[in-house]
């Protein structure tokens, strides 16, 4: 049975394009870092001449096994909560596989075959220097992660349940960030549980209308959550600079313009879960 990688996909891409058409043999399953690519951009995979929406469910990836259009993701042990809905919020995993040509190093061009300490991997294709801005922003995302974790071991421990949930999210949100800026690509549109983009941006910037409190300036009245989240929320906001130092406005394209996006948002969630954690423990609602 053929294996398609996803440096077979991008070698027919090139310049990624949303709904392009790719070709792959007959009966081939694609390797996770291909199936997440057609996902991304939602790609048509044309097999004999049959044109599908996005990966047919006979060509996913092993151990996936076929999932409807628009299902949600798999629920992730012991943790009870609601979703958002949308694709990117699923559990984790390992998001890169080395498959394909030999990588070359992005500063001097020279194939890698044993990879120095200095570099990491930029992309499928490239070793990048470890001070790379582009890889100075991923330690940070990595970092954002795994906070956003222990705040929700704490939150979940404190008795914050839904709080947990819509941590879950973040989380896979910060995952779906780093997805993107791997496989160069914008990412998707932030959202928790009942919350779209909009509704969150909108509720971050009026907060009377959202939850009936003005805007916070944290201080030892308000319970030991809230300050973990505002350190979060500061944590995303250092972040933007570092996607500006990535990808200079003006000259990254849809990409930077949509990771300076998305991350803006980001922090625009989490504050919405700080206005919500001061409105309960204000009611004394935990």
């Amino acid at each position: 049975m053929p294996i398609v990688t996803e440096s077979d996909l991008r070698e027919q891409l090139g310049t990624p394009r949303r709904g392009a058409v790719l070709r792959v043999p007959a009966g081939a399953r694609l390797t996770p870092a291909a199936d997440d690519l057609v996902r991304a951009w939602d790609l048509q995979l044309e097999e004999h001449g049959t044109v599908s929406r996005s990966a047919p469910d006979a060509a996913r990836s092993p151990g996936r096994g076929p999932r409807s259009e628009g299902a949600p993701a798999p629920r992730q042990p012991g943790v009870d909560r609601a979703r958002s809905g949308a694709a990117w919020d699923r559990p984790g995993r390992f998001p890169v596989v080395l498959d394909g040509e030999l990588p070359t190093c992005a500063t001097c061009g020279s194939a890698v075959r044993d990879k120095p300490s200095h570099l990491t991997q930029l992309d499928a294709q490239r070793f990048a220097p470890k001070t790379d801005p582009r890889i100075r922003l991923r330690g940070r995302l990595d970092t954002l992660h795994a906070l956003t974790l222990v705040i929700q071991a704490r939150a979940r421990a404190d008795g914050w349940d839904q709080t947990a949930g819509q941590l879950d999210s973040i989380a896979a949100y910060v995952r779906e960030l780093l997805a993107a800026e791997y496989q160069a690509r914008p990412p998707g549109a932030i959202a928790l549980a009942g919350l779209d983009e909009d509704t969150i941006h909108h509720a971050s910037h009026h907060p009377e209308e959202a939850v009936g409190l003005p805007h916070l300036v944290p201080d030892d009245a308000h319970p030991e959550l809230l300050h973990w989240l505002n350190l979060l929320r500061c944590q995303v906001r250092e972040t933007e600079v570092l996607v500006l130092d990535a990808y200079p406005p003006g000259s990254s394209g849809e990409v930077g313009a949509g990771l300076s996006h998305g991350v803006n948002r980001l922090s625009s969630a989490v504050y919405v879960l700080e206005l919500q954690v001061a409105a309960a423990a204000g009611g004394g609602l935990p």
